[in-house]
């Protein structure tokens, strides 16, 4: 409900009871209570800025620790009103006025507002828009998230009741744009947002030293920019529902320009994740958290065609995470999973997890106890590759069968972004910063049958569009692209695939294990 007028400004109500509920954890958690900033960028608002100021809660002062006003070189006197507003306002101690040297634009004038927050120790960094478009009454209701459920970003969406927002006097145009572009954003992205676009965001200083903000443009689409990095790093966005009012402010943002750039660096993010172009921005602080693939022509689905139903043991390297654990195990398989930790989103039981940084390898077990050896993604990440696949024949049977998945570092666009001089490393995939061996289909061969193994057979995998895509194999768009590239991948294998799948039995054994050949 809308309240009174100041200016062409409406106020509205602060909620009560929230700010209720932020003093009560204020209380129980004392020293331990987060610090909240307020990060006022403003560019030409020395007509509103008084007013927005004068709308911040006054029973928020306690656990707001600073209010910050980033002044972009605006050619009005907006840094000056703001100076001289600061000595009669409630907010005196709490408040501090920068003017940019130079106009940094909007992206860039957040960025410096972000860094000043990291660098003063302040938790969670509330923007707001100098204009008051965004009502400032609303903090409360941003906060609150944060404490009761921990969530790292938060925004106010105009567009949870839309009604709203067009009862605030947003223009038509751009509440039918800002719906399209949202929504296209979302079946791209593979998020669930009401709104992309707004301006009323606050974010944990955690989440920011955990991206590359700086490297965003310093234009309006930063907001979108920030978003994909969000998603690139799998923090979750909440998004609370605000109303506001459109009067008498300037809008200095180019309409058409600004939806080309929002949609050229949402595609921009998948070709990046799709390896065909890297981008800095999208290299976020992060283990990547893998996931169960569902596609027939996935490598998960190629390793469990290759086990039997039932009434055999099993090894698996590098299954730490889970992945296949329990679909393993649904087949009647008694499977041990091996590596060098237990992640803490892992789906194995710890009475069914080996951690090899607190064992040797040959403590693992009695002899050759295993029907089947799975060495899935992590032979790259050896030191010495040979070696362990030498020593790890001693635990499978003399009939068993090692089945060993390597990514394939000639697949075309590796091949295609060498021609450019590019090879980007990554937290996942081909490139993983953590492998430290690259093969081809004739290289992963040599090293086996050196190591003493007979290829039986070998498979390939595609792309891996559902985890692109965020899919879990149902989409029937997706299912047709799967199909069409395994088309190619099973023409060319060594251009086209992406992993290949090898079965292996052993040829020969070390001397020392006194059996000599096998064949």
């Amino acid at each position: 409900m809308l309240l009174s007028r100041s200016g062409h400004r409406i106020h509205f109500p602060v909620d009560q009871e929230k700010l209720e509920k932020i003093r009560k954890y204020q209380t129980e958690l004392g020293d331990q209570f987060p610090k909240f900033g307020i990060l006022i960028i403003s560019y030409n608002a020395s007509g509103h800025i008084e007013s927005t100021l004068s709308r911040i809660p006054e029973a928020a002062y306690s656990f707001i620790k600073e209010i910050f006003i980033f002044d972009d070189c605006s050619p009005d006197n907006t840094y000056q009103v703001a100076s001289a507003l600061k000595e009669n306002s409630l907010w005196k101690d709490k408040l501090n006025i920068y003017k940019n040297p130079r106009n940094l634009r909007y992206g860039g004038n957040q960025k410096a507002g972000y860094n000043y927050a990291i660098n003063r120790g302040i938790d969670y960094v509330i923007m707001l828009h100098g204009d008051g478009q965004y009502a400032p009454e609303y903090i409360p209701d941003l906060i609150l998230p944060a404490l009761e459920k921990h969530y790292e970003v938060v925004f106010g969406s105009r567009l949870i009741n839309q009604k709203d927002a067009l009862k605030g006097g947003m223009p038509l145009y751009k509440f039918i744009g800002n719906q399209i572009l949202s929504k296209f954003e979302n079946i791209i992205l593979g998020t669930h947002l009401h709104e992309f676009h707004s301006g009323y965001r606050m974010y944990s200083t955690k989440f920011l030293q955990q991206v590359p903000f700086e490297q965003n443009t310093n234009d309006f689409h930063f907001d979108t920019q920030i978003i994909i990095q969000c998603r690139a790093l799998g923090v979750e966005i909440h998004e609370v529902p605000i109303k506001t009012y459109y009067g008498e402010e300037e809008c200095n943002v180019n309409g058409i320009r600004y939806a080309k750039d929002v949609v050229l660096s949402v595609l921009e993010y998948r070709l990046h994740q799709m390896h065909i172009i890297r981008r800095g921005r999208y290299f976020v602080n992060s283990d990547f958290i893998y996931t169960r693939k569902h596609s027939p022509f996935s490598s998960h689905e190629k390793i469990l065609k290759k086990l039997p139903s039932s009434g055999k043991k099993l090894l698996e390297f590098g299954g730490g995470n889970g992945v296949l654990y329990q679909s393993m195990t649904d087949k009647g398989l008694e499977v041990i999973c091996a590596d060098i930790q237990r992640t803490p989103y892992s789906r194995v039981p710890e009475e069914r997890f080996i951690n090899l940084k607190e064992t040797e390898l040959k403590s693992l077990g009695p002899g050759r106890e295993f029907d089947y050896v799975v060495l899935s993604d992590n032979l790259p990440k050896m030191v010495d590759d040979h070696r362990f696949l030498d020593s790890i024949k001693r635990y499978v049977k003399l009939d068993g069968k090692v089945i060993v998945v390597v990514p394939n570092i000639a697949i075309w666009f590796y091949r295609l972004s060498l021609l450019i001089g590019r090879f980007n490393y990554d937290n996942k995939g081909i490139l993983d910063r953590k492998n430290l061996h690259f093969y081809t289909r004739s290289t992963i061969y040599q090293a086996m049958e050196r190591a003493g193994y007979k290829i039986e057979s070998v498979s390939y995998s595609g792309l891996p569009f559902e985890v692109v895509f965020e899919s879990l194999g149902k989409s029937n768009l997706l299912k047709a692209v799967d199909s069409i590239y395994n088309f190619f991948v099973s023409a060319w294998p060594t251009l086209f695939a992406y992993q290949f799948i090898i079965d292996a039995t052993i040829n020969y054994l070390n001397a020392e294990e006194g059996e000599g050949k096998l064949n």
